[in-house]
């Protein structure tokens, strides 16, 4: 008897997007370019590439789709940081996945976000993204980035200060703050929840080694 996941991997095969992240991360470009060159323009496509409540219900239901590819609201040289590291962790998790895999990934992050937005009435695609830092951190903990663009640090470190700003953001914030962290960072539960915690323990044990290490060192 074959793997369930195997073979619905099979079926799905024919209808999966390969090369998803380079798609996504040329749309947001484009939507930059367009915001920062043609504001009147720009600004107008971006109202109704948003995922609304209030849109979906006057029956705009491609916001369903392009939320996506709305850019981040920053300056340029963070937007070209931002939509390189994006698409550096999606190929990489793509190679590391498979097409499939990495479209259903995506795929139940954008449901999820769809779900928060019709409960608080707004959704991005901020935790959405996020979803794929925390997805690259969880394969590959000990990868170096350089934060700011000049200290190198481990992809672990990063995600746990990641972590640890929005776990204080789900304690402070409102309900539709809640709901919406839940909710789309659900993937990363469903889909790496294993490898999380294979990764916590091992970093847990790793400084308890070296505490012991340096204890019995100082006798």
């Amino acid at each position: 008897m074959k793997p369930i996941r195997f073979d619905l991997e099979r079926k799905l095969r024919r209808w999966a997007v390969s090369d998803l992240m380079k798609y996504i991360v040329i749309g947001q470009g484009v939507m930059f370019v367009l915001l920062f060159i043609w504001p009147t323009l720009g600004y107008r496509l971006y109202n109704l590439m948003t995922l609304t409540r209030e849109g979906l219900l006057r029956g705009e239901i491609w916001r369903l789709v392009t939320f996506i590819l709305v850019p981040p609201n920053s300056s340029v040289l963070f937007i070209v940081f931002t939509l390189y590291f994006y698409y550096m962790i999606g190929t990489a998790l793509e190679a590391r996945w498979g097409a499939v895999r990495f479209n259903l990934y995506y795929l139940v992050g954008m449901v999820a976000a769809i779900i928060a937005c019709l409960i608080t009435g707004y959704a991005s695609n901020m935790f959405l993204n996020l979803s794929l830092f925390f997805a690259f951190a969880a394969l590959y903990p000990d990868e170096q980035v350089l934060l700011f663009m000049i200290v190198p640090i481990k992809m672990k470190y990063l995600a746990l200060i990641d972590a640890a700003l929005y776990l204080w953001q789900f304690i402070v914030g409102n309900a539709s703050t809640r709901v919406t962290i839940a909710l789309c960072l659900a993937n990363v539960i469903l889909f790496l929840g294993g490898d999380l915690l294979h990764m916590l323990r091992r970093e847990s044990q790793y400084w308890r080694t070296r505490y012991n290490f340096r204890k019995a060192m100082r006798r």
